[in-house]
């Protein structure tokens, strides 16, 4: 598939303020699942620097410095030109050693992989820092005393918050710990996310979010940012999983940034010189299906 995006996010603030450096992450992933084909960025007001780079992930982003000059409104616009490749989300081939749980990752596989194997939610919420959500515990330990298999867990976990689950609009504001999601049945797209992450490392299955774009309804204009997890499998890399829809990541699903922490994906961050400020943020986001 090849989309076109145009994803603009208008900050308003109650009086004027200047802007301290700000990280944007609004480039698309380019790599053997999807082709960037174009990409621009445009902010007003107009940056005094722009620094492309790739972060400890491997993601693009680009970090932005700004005058001193006060200002009332701050804007961002990034168009891309996207072509996904994904048409077969299951072509691939595990190796023997991964098809059933636990996949007993080699030590050399492992030590790179503990930063996607840790407990997600050490907050406050936690029982103890560096310890599994114990609802995740148990919805993974349900799951697994049925599915062995490494690709069946996948698979029921996904359908099972799906289907257990009612969507929850929460257009900001950090993921809430899985055991909150799980236990009142509704939440948002980062929300399951996580708690999807929280059960796949309950059993040792490595998982990380993803931050981008999801092509939605092509008979509706209405379009959010989206988010889903990722595994590693052994033979297979890393893999899509979106508990939102039900559906294992295709050529339908533009990801943008991945991270070990969904802090790590967020499209804009940055802060403000000007102290007690009140702001607020909107978004526009279009989607067009070039083919």
């Amino acid at each position: 598939m090849r989309y076109r995006i145009t994803h603009t996010t208008f900050y308003s603030y109650d009086r004027p303020v200047v802007l301290a450096a700000h990280a944007l992450r609004l480039r698309p992933r380019c790599d053997v699942q999807q082709k960037l084909h174009s990409f621009s960025l445009q902010l007003d007001p107009p940056p005094k620097q722009l620094s492309d780079n790739v972060d400890l992930d491997g993601n693009s982003i680009t970090k932005a410095w700004f005058t001193d000059e006060p200002i009332a409104q701050f804007t961002v616009q990034a168009i891309s030109e996207v072509e996904t490749f994904c048409d077969n989300p299951f072509l691939y081939l595990l190796e023997p050693w991964a098809v059933n749980l636990p996949i007993d990752y080699s030590s050399s596989v492992l030590s790179r992989l503990q930063p996607y194997l840790q407990p997600y939610w050490g907050g406050q919420f936690a029982p103890t820092s560096g310890t599994i959500d114990p609802e995740a515990m148990s919805l993974a330990q349900d799951i697994w005393q049925v599915h062995g298999n490494t690709t069946a867990f996948l698979n029921e976990l996904n359908q099972r918050i799906y289907k257990s689950c009612g969507y929850l609009m929460r257009e900001t504001g950090s993921p809430l710990p899985p055991g909150i999601t799980w236990r009142s049945k509704q939440g948002s797209c980062r929300d399951y996310a996580v708690l999807f992450m929280e059960v796949c490392r309950a059993v040792g299955i490595a998982a990380r979010f993803v931050s981008g774009y999801q092509e939605g309804d092509p008979d509706s204009n209405d379009r959010h940012l989206h988010a889903w997890a990722e595994v590693y499998l052994p033979g297979a890399g890393w893999r899509g999983y979106d508990p939102t829809h039900g559906l294992v990541v295709s050529d339908r699903h533009i990801p943008l940034v991945a991270s070990a922490n969904g802090k790590g994906t967020s499209p804009i961050s940055g802060k403000l010189k000007t102290l007690g400020v009140n702001s607020s943020m909107r978004y526009e986001l279009l989607i067009k299906i070039l083919n």
